[in-house]
This record gives C-alpha cells, structure tokens and sequence, in this order.
C-alpha cells in the first residue's frame, strides 16, 4: 500500500498558519538554550535497537515503496545520499514485507513501516479482535531479526485519516496503541523501535496538541512528528520548533522528522539548507525527505536542490554513500 491520500484541507490549514508559527517558533527556538531530545531517560525494555544519536538519520519516501527498491537507489545515485531509513505505508491486515525489508538493510538502512488502520476500528483492534493478523505481523518482524521502525496510526491529531481527530477518540488510539506494542512485545519482536508519529501542531485550523493521543513513555521508543515547507516563510523553527517545544512537556524522548519535505515554490535549495540546519541544531536524530507528489509535487528536481541535499548530508556529517 502506498501512502493514503491526504485530504487538501491539511495544506490549506498548514498554510494558513505558516506566519503565526514563525514567529512563535523563532522565539521558543530563542529561548530554548539547549539542544532538543538529548536527554534521553532509561527505557523499561529492551527497544534500543537503533542508536538515538542527533543528527543520525537521513530517511526516504518515494512512491513505489515497498514494490520496487529503484527509485531509491535512483535517488542515492543523484544524491549522494544513500538513505540510512526507507518508508512504506502498509493497509490493514497486510503482511510484513520481509522481502523489501531485507532489500533496504543490504543496502545499509532500516525499514520504517506505517501501519494504517483505514476503516478499522480502533477499539476493535484494542479489545484483541485483530489479534490473528497483529501476532502473525509481529511474528514475522522478530523472524527478521534486523532492526524495524514501527508506527501504527500516524499524524492521529490531524483531522484527514480515519482513525484520527474528530473520528475516532484519543483514548481508543491509545487503547489500540498499547494493545499493539504489548502484543508485539509478548511475541518477542524487540527488535522493533515504536514510533509515535504525530502532525506538527496547528491549532488555529483543528490540529490540537496532542497530549491526549499520548499513550506513556513505556509504550513509545521515538517521536515522530510530520511537517512541511509550504511557502517562502516556513523556516524549520516555525515548522517544527512550536511542536518539538510542546513534545518535550510530554517526554524526552528522541524526536525524528517522519515525514518532511519543501514545495518547489518556496526555493527548494533554500529550505534544505534550513531543513539540514535544523535537525543539527535542535538535536533531533535526522528526518524522512518525502520524494513523492501528494497535492503538491514534493520531490528533488532542479538540479540545485540536488546539490544542496548533497551539500546539507556533508556539512553535517549524516550518513552518506
């Protein structure tokens, strides 16, 4: 399954608020004096399996995941940038794909999986009426054996997806949420890093702050958060900043960008450069570049974006080929 479609609405809305959060973000980014998501407490159990250094990761999504592996080795070739994380989104009640999976660890990175629970219920799922499907799938991931990013549900505080803000409540997320992670953990799949993938806030258009999505550091290994570069003022503080700054009265967990990428119209170059910054300097661990085309057309064209992803991965020292 590739990625579900979006409904327009969500741009609209991230637009509509751009300039309100740039000036929020700059000012928390001001104030904050210390580096995001370096203090990490202990975890209860064993899901440090990926290392949570700042600034580890540079992650991809392009539309033919998990089908073919091309596209991202074409993106590596033009790059220079082999991909330490690739994305697939996965409907409800499909397989782990153990074939993609081991095609992205020969080439050196780690599958990020999102499942996507379209139409299901989620206190279905919570009261073990899944249960069948969820030990197969988690059965599958420990017979991998290599590290695997799961995230079940993400971006639940927007308002676009099924299972998410204003259609399904948070306490059943989060019911479901749990239910998952300790079934998965039942099964022996402690190779797999949970991550909580929420939207970057925006109140003002029916995005809430997502505390009551919020399922306990117990049940989470990584926060993920989504956010886009949409017009000529995103900068990553106001992108980001407002939610990383909300996220850190939640956990300390280590925080990575999921899901990012910058609209050709707001100069593209520019906003890698301040992407690649960013990450450095609000010490997140790295970010997923969304190569894809969902309303907008997202992916590396010109060739100066090209070279300033190059540029962004060897100025600071993220893992290149």
């Amino acid at each position: 399954m590739r990625r579900p479609a979006r409904r327009g609405k969500r741009l609209a809305a991230t637009i509509t608020v751009a300039c309100t959060l740039a000036a929020i973000g700059v000012t928390l980014a001001a104030l904050s004096g210390w580096r995001f998501g370096l203090d990490t407490p202990a975890k209860p159990h064993n899901d440090d399996t990926l290392p949570a250094k700042p600034s580890s990761y540079i992650g991809l999504y392009v539309h033919s995941a998990p089908s073919s592996y091309s596209a991202v080795r074409g993106f590596a070739a033009a790059t220079g940038v082999k991909p330490g994380v690739v994305v697939y989104y996965s409907g409800w009640a499909e397989a782990f794909q153990t074939g993609f999976a081991t095609t992205v660890a020969r080439n050196g990175g780690v599958p990020l999986v999102q499942l996507d629970p379209s139409n299901i219920s989620l206190a279905a799922i919570a009261a073990g009426q899944y249960d069948g499907y969820l030990e197969t799938y988690a059965k599958a991931v420990r017979a991998y054996r290599r590290p695997v990013i799961l995230s079940f549900g993400h971006e639940m505080n927007g308002y676009w997806y099924t299972w998410g803000n204003t259609h399904t409540s948070p306490a059943d997320f989060v019911d479901a949420w749990r239910h998952i992670v300790t079934l998965f953990r039942a099964e022996g799949a402690e190779n797999a890093t949970w991550l909580w993938t929420i939207n970057t806030v925006h109140p003002q258009t029916g995005v809430p702050a997502p505390r009551p999505w919020w399922p306990g550091s117990n049940f989470v290994t990584w926060v993920g958060i989504d956010g886009y570069y949409v017009d000529p003022s995103s900068e990553f503080a106001s992108v980001f900043g407002p939610t990383i700054a909300y996220v850190r009265t939640l956990t300390k967990k280590p925080i990575f960008i999921a899901e990012t990428s910058a609209a050709p119209t707001t100069d593209q170059p520019a906003k890698i450069n301040d992407l690649f910054a960013g990450v450095h300097l609000y010490g997140v661990l790295g970010f997923v570049w969304f190569d894809s085309v969902d309303v907008v057309d997202w992916r590396l064209i010109s060739r100066d974006a090209i070279a300033a992803f190059r540029h962004g991965a060897e100025t600071y020292h993220l893992p290149s080929s």
